[in-house]
């Protein structure tokens, strides 16, 4: 790999590379998810022609912990890349450009050699609960006013004030930070840079001033020279270098874009693009966002800079869903040698079995803590009102139910605010269940639109178009590609009955807040 360098501010523009460019229409999109890689190729119409991808393993060395390891995640791109080239049936030569998206604001350190320091932290980790109390009280906000988003053990700030007080030689080892698809991205190019997504991601970035904060990086005890340039998601940073084409199978010299965090490039290949457009993501965590002019800054909600330029999506989450419905089927459906999406297809069908409230079984899906509305590192998951009636079809229901209530306590946090939404786009693994965008609905009283293609690779691709100008920008692209195959609308009268129980959820949820504190201190 060659020496990293900052993108140079002459590539900083779309259409840099040229005429060339537009004779090849295939863009790639590379996602690096919570649990898996998949690399996507389209066309200029927004047809997938291929796509690959490639598990990821998570390690928790520690409770609360979670982390994966970044060669890993290049060891996925190298495998992936020459999958979804010959099930494209296209040659290397043929792609226009690449672009990235992952897991927004996962920090990857690198030493002044290029080695990994340690393994990256991802945003679900929860170590850093006491350093986000402590940043809380102290100045939480001072952090909210600059950074426009709360301390929590979510965002890179706490973690890096973790990492100072239990790794310092970690830190002390630190020459450049990246997040994790600028770090695969520049694997590709060489190359140092991040997007402002990601920037405000880190909580250690002033929107305002469009720079990084040396307040915010004081109090995570951070050197800001240690911070990336920045550049906008469809800049070309570079190309894809001799090295990387041995490793990968991509032609030398393909133009490579920047891209962006997971949710915005979802959010922006979904359709998400004019102001008051809602999301709501079925994946490992489970978000509600709202396309929005401005951010709206409020301790329950988060604001990130859309992959529309001049937009903003407002987002808040729960932390635990698909990784939740991933838990129940692993722990207690899956059998020796059983097919995984066999055993999803049937964990459907038994919840759709059901009627309505699983015959008063409540599910809160608090595996890991909760982010929105309560940031409460130590709450923990259950399931309320069981009894010898119940059986796995029942317990199915309530996972989807569950879920979808903290998704409802989510919505509420922008209709707390004055923001409201009529219909969402809905995206991730889960949205694939018909049942489960059904429930949704009903719970969230919310016309939930099913887009063609969801993934996050898909939008990255787009921002790739938009970058070497297949797309004339980015609400085009958008426009062109992003397409509506299915409805759920909710229905009234499940609507009104899952109001109801939806208090019940949160009686039971206040009522078990100390049970879960006193549980969390338990040794073991």
């Amino acid at each position: 790999m060659s020496a990293i360098r900052p993108a140079s501010s002459a590539s900083d523009t779309p259409n840099a590379t040229g005429a060339t460019a537009m004779k090849k229409s295939w863009l790639m999109g590379i996602d690096m998810g919570a649990g898996s890689l998949k690399t996507m190729i389209i066309d200029s119409d927004g047809k997938v022609c291929g796509s690959a991808a490639a598990d990821i393993a998570t390690h928790s060395p520690k409770p609360l912990w979670s982390e994966q390891d970044p060669a890993e995640w290049w060891r996925a791109v190298c495998s992936t890349v020459p999958l979804a080239l010959a099930e494209a049936g296209i040659a290397a030569t043929d792609i226009a450009a690449i672009s990235f998206s992952a897991g927004a604001h996962t920090p990857v350190l690198e030493d002044a050699q290029g080695n990994l320091v340690r393994p990256a932290i991802l945003w679900n980790d929860q170590r850093s609960g006491e350093e986000s109390r402590e940043l809380q009280a102290a100045h939480g906000d001072r952090i909210l006013a600059l950074g426009l988003n709360r301390p929590a053990p979510t965002w890179t700030m706490p973690q890096f004030l973790w990492l100072v007080r239990h790794e310092p030689e970690a830190v002390r080892k630190t020459a450049r930070v990246y997040v994790a698809k600028d770090w695969l991205r520049s694997r590709l190019t060489g190359t140092w840079e991040t997007d402002r997504t990601e920037a405000v991601g880190t909580l250690l970035f002033d929107p305002a001033r469009d720079a990084w904060s040396q307040e915010l990086c004081e109090l995570a005890q951070w050197n800001i020279a240690t911070l990336p340039p920045l550049v906008n998601p469809t800049t070309v940073v570079g190309k894809v270098t001799a090295d990387a084409a041995r490793q990968t199978g991509l032609a030398e010299g393909t133009p490579v874009v920047c891209g962006t965090s997971d949710t915005s490039a979802e959010t922006f290949g979904a359709g998400s693009v004019e102001a008051g457009d809602g999301t709501v993501k079925l994946a490992t965590a489970g978000t509600v966002s709202v396309v929005s002019k401005t951010p709206h800054v409020h301790p329950t909600l988060i604001n990130y800079p859309l992959a529309v330029p001049g937009l903003w999506y407002v987002i808040t989450g729960t932390n635990s869903c698909a990784s939740a419905h991933r838990w129940f089927r692993d722990r207690f459906l899956m059998t020796p040698g059983a097919d995984g999406s066999a055993v999803f297809a049937e964990m459907d069908r038994l919840a759709a079995s059901v009627a309505p409230g699983a015959e008063g079984l409540l599910f809160h899906p608090y595996l890991q803590g909760e982010r929105a509305p309560y940031w409460d590192p130590l709450l923990r998951a259950d399931f309320v009102g069981m009894s010898f009636r119940h059986d796995k079809a029942h317990f199915s229901r309530a996972i989807y139910e569950g879920i979808a209530f903290s998704l409802r306590d989510v919505l509420d946090q922008f209709r707390a605010q004055g923001m409201d939404i009529k219909t969402a786009r809905i995206i991730g693994g889960g949205s694939k269940s018909a049942t489960w965008r059904q429930i949704v609905a009903d719970i969230l009283n919310v016309e939930i639109l099913l887009p063609e293609t969801t993934d996050a690779s898909f939008g990255a691709a787009l921002l790739a178009g938009v970058g070497i100008g297949v797309f004339s920008d980015e609400m085009s692209a958008a426009k062109k590609c992003a397409r509506i195959v299915d409805r759920s609308v909710p229905d009234p009268a499940r609507v009104a009955f899952y109001d109801k129980l939806f208090c019940i959820y949160k009686d039971a949820q206040a009522g078990l807040v100390a049970v879960n504190h006193a549980l969390s201190r338990m040794p073991g």
